[in-house]
Formats: structure tokens, sequence, C-alpha cells
């Protein structure tokens, strides 16, 4: 394994022990770990503008171009 691979599987070694709360069940590569985390856990909501620290006044959306025939 290479330097970039085995800080890959240190990295998803750190994040099955945060998630989880115990060492790997599994001797698996990093991409491997990976992807067993991310199929075994359900996706968390996540509203980014619903935020009390953001006002309407503070969004701005891009302006739409308009188009000349």
């Amino acid at each position: 394994m290479d330097g970039r691979e085995e800080q890959i599987a240190r990295e998803a070694e750190a994040l099955w022990r945060e998630v989880f709360g115990e060492p790997p069940a599994v001797q698996a590569d990093g991409a491997t770990l990976l992807d067993i985390i991310m199929r075994s856990t359900e996706p968390k909501s996540y509203e980014r503008l619903n935020r009390p620290y953001l006002r309407d006044a503070g969004l701005v959306f891009p302006k739409r171009a308009e188009t000349r025939l």
C-alpha cells in the first residue's frame, strides 16, 4: 500500500470508530470500509438555508440572465 492508500485506510478506520463506537468489524482497505459505512448509515436531513444566523436579507441569489433574440 502506498502512502495515500494508508492514509485513506487510517481515516476510514477512524470514521468507523466514530460512527459505530467500535473498531472495524472487518479487515478491509479504506475504500471498502468507506463503502460499508456509507451503505449502513441513514442520511441526515440538512437544510442549509434554514439556520438561525442567516437572515433573508443576507441571502443573495443570482439574477436570471435575459436572453435577447
